[in-house]
């Protein structure tokens, strides 16, 4: 028999809105001892759970966590981790996908900014031609995808190729608006150089996932 709900029940969480490099400076309220205990045991699970499954369903629901549980759940859990380390590593992963599901066509203009200069890692991230809204989606879930039913270390490479290619439409961006809107480009500027050193961790997470080292 179902029980019917009660009016104490928690509410269901909503997803965190932010952009591609806000995650940066997400504080979380809990014990950073205790909780980096339990968030690399998280990753540590999480990761073993997907690798270790061939049921496309279950890669499906792990791309698809934060949209149920909402990012800030997430976030709780794995957002003060160290940058280059398994937890640190997946909040990543996590946050850049719910930045293009969410402002896919902000992410998209940037891409396109970004991918004529940075050309080996367009190719590295693997957009669709051309690299509109929907192709943002399919990208940010098929990287997230391919940490769980792929080369972890690849998903890692991708999503910093991903990162570069925005951080320099940004830095496109804020050079067009240095003079219009010089605040603008400056925040602009700040949120490219953030990204960036995204990508630098991934890329580094990426190494020492292949020497067995990430944790």
């Amino acid at each position: 028999m179902s029980e019917k709900p009660s009016s104490a029940a928690p509410r269901p969480h909503r997803p965190v809105q932010m952009d591609p490099a806000g995650f940066e400076s997400y504080e979380g309220g809990a014990d950073p001892v205790r909780i980096s205990e339990a968030a690399h045991l998280a990753a540590r699970a999480l990761v073993h759970q997907g690798r270790a499954s061939e049921d496309p369903e279950v890669t499906r629901r792990l791309v698809k966590l934060a949209d149920k549980q909402g990012l800030d759940a997430i976030a709780e859990m794995w957002a003060e981790s160290p940058a280059r380390s398994l937890p640190g590593a997946l909040w990543r992963l996590y946050a850049i996908r719910a930045s293009a599901q969410r402002d896919p066509q902000r992410i998209a203009a940037y891409f396109k900014a970004g991918q004529a200069v940075a050309q080996v890692s367009n190719v590295v991230a693997g957009a669709a031609e051309p690299p509109g809204a929907g192709e943002m989606r399919e990208m940010a879930d098929a990287i997230l995808s391919g940490a769980f039913d792929g080369e972890f270390d690849v998903a890692l490479e991708r999503s910093a190729a991903f990162c570069r290619v925005v951080a320099l439409g940004q830095a496109n961006f804020a050079d067009d608006a240095e003079t219009s809107k010089p605040e603008y480009a400056t925040e602009l500027t700040r949120r490219s150089h953030r990204l960036i050193k995204t990508a630098e961790d991934l890329e580094a997470s990426a190494e020492a996932w292949r020497r067995g080292h990430l944790d």
